[in-house]
């Protein structure tokens, strides 16, 4: 039972509900493997042992008895740093929240524990979801599995890493301009950026909250369909819940690759050669299938990037004013004056790239710039969605790659913040225009680093990326294993 840990999530799911196996020695299998790997991966903050293998005991004795809570009980998944379980630390990598354990859990949380998932926290990240290499991180830098000497994407970094290196079968993230999508792209696996409002962010520490969507990250398909499933649906403790049941994969319908209408891009100067190259051998495989291929102009999205950093930095400045050291976050002065104190625990607490988002967007809110930046963005905002509107009018699903460049050195961009910007330059307009978007790895470049497509439907259209990607897997076989040793 060793050799657990390298199973995928369907094998796990599987191997539980014929009781090939247990949940506690699935559970002890992965703590082996992370407590071999995760000193050079580093993609958990803390290890809750004792809970979490208390918790794989208390699902063995359901299933022994008869009596699982679901098909998915005993099922590990990781949660990132920045969704609440209660008791549990939730530092969102930051050290104004180095000793804040939440009194309470994120529906998300809440709706994985009714069905009988072993949570796996706390999953490194950049600090408040606020950066795309998982280095932003004030506690550690995460690794790429694929190369230790590379950055695994980010925010959601350490889930994702946590997942390519078979130390979870699934975990989740959370996505504010490609948080889920782009680690997934660099680190091989399943990601999932859901349509805004289809699950709950109750429980979610918010960054910018018009654009934050927490989702799942998988090796493979099932796992992201799976999660989606449970964690789906309204939530009246999130005034932004739309009102939906929880998504139902046994009314998917399958998706036929011939005759689908596929939206495409020409590639441009930001896409490296590698990255076009495994687009365009896609698209050649299902134009032989019989899609329909159709170019459409991503101009007006050539903008999402300036748009994306002005609405998201001004609701960061506005959710981030609660961590002042008396409400929330650590007291780093205790005997100056009231503004010493905000000024001492905010500047103690937050980090450099926190910092300079809290400023820009305080800048771009404050008198005589609001309606030159924020008011102008809102109303650009309304075009990319509408152009999203456009394309479906059009085609059925848009295929674009996830990153334009593979995971790149530890250290190379983060001396110039614009360039690190620019790595979200194709996910950003999704979540601007609220739709649902899934990466899905398709190939390696030629220093055996993984390269992701991502695949964008219309609002409330998981159903027909899902069935899409499904299709789509079974002809390039899409799995991408793991050297034999992490190096």
């Amino acid at each position: 039972m060793k050799t657990l840990w390298k199973l995928d999530y369907s094998q796990v799911k599987s191997g539980l509900n014929s009781g090939e196996f247990t949940p506690t020695e699935l559970a002890e299998s992965l703590w082996e493997r992370i407590e071999a790997v995760d000193p050079k991966i580093k993609a958990f903050l803390s290890y809750e042992k004792e809970f979490v293998l208390k918790a794989a005991s208390e699902s063995t004795e359901r299933r022994k008895n008869g009596k699982p809570l679901s098909e998915f009980d005993g099922i590990p998944i990781g949660i990132k740093d920045n969704i609440c379980v209660a008791n549990m630390l939730t530092t969102c990598a930051s050290r104004i929240l180095e000793n804040y354990r939440s009194p309470f859990n994120a529906t998300v949380v809440e709706r994985l524990l009714e069905k009988g998932f072993v949570l796996f926290p706390r999953t490194n990240m950049d600090e408040f979801a606020m950066g795309s290499s998982t280095e932003n991180s004030a506690y550690q830098i995460t690794t790429n599995p694929f190369d230790t000497t590379r950055i695994p994407g980010g925010s959601s970094g350490g889930s994702a890493a946590a997942v390519a290196a078979s130390m979870v079968p699934v975990a989740l993230g959370s996505d504010t301009g490609g948080s889920i999508r782009q680690p997934a792209s660099l680190c091989g696996i399943y990601g999932l950026k859901p349509t805004y409002g289809t699950v709950s962010r109750y429980g979610l520490v918010a960054y910018a909250s018009s654009l934050d969507q927490i989702g799942p990250l998988s090796k493979d398909l099932q796992g992201v369909v799976d999660v989606y499933s449970v964690i789906s649906g309204k939530d009246p403790r999130d005034a932004s819940s739309r009102n939906i049941s929880p998504y139902d994969p046994s009314k998917q319908q399958s998706v036929k690759i011939q005759g689908l209408k596929l939206g495409v891009m020409k590639m441009t100067s930001e896409i490296s050669p590698e990255v076009a190259k495994a687009y365009s051998e896609v698209l050649e495989k299902l134009k032989a299938e019989g899609a329909e291929l159709v170019e459409l102009d991503f101009s007006k999205l050539g903008s999402a990037i300036p748009i994306y950093y002005i609405i998201a930095t001004a609701e960061c400045s506005s959710n981030l004013s609660r961590f002042d050291g008396i409400r929330f976050g650590s007291r780093k002065d205790l005997a100056g004056k009231l503004e010493d104190l905000y000024v001492s625990s905010r500047s103690e607490g937050f980090g450099p790239e926190v910092k300079r988002r809290i400023l820009l967007g305080t800048f771009s809110l404050s008198a005589g710039y609001y309606d030159a930046y924020y008011g102008r963005a809102q109303k650009a905002r309304v075009l990319i969605r509408k152009e999203y509107e456009g394309y479906f009018s059009k085609v059925d699903l848009v295929l674009q790659p996830t990153s334009p460049t593979t995971a790149f050195k530890i250290g190379e961009k983060t001396s110039d913040p614009i360039q690190m910007y620019k790595a979200d330059i194709l996910t950003t307009s999704v979540n601007l225009a609220g739709v649902p978007a899934m990466s899905l790895p398709i190939g390696k470049d030629s220093q055996g680093l993984p390269i992701g497509l991502q695949v964008t439907g219309p609002v409330l259209e998981e159903g027909k990326i899902f069935s899409f990607v499904q299709s789509l897997s079974s002809r390039i076989d899409p799995k991408i294993d793991l050297p034999d040793t992490i190096r």
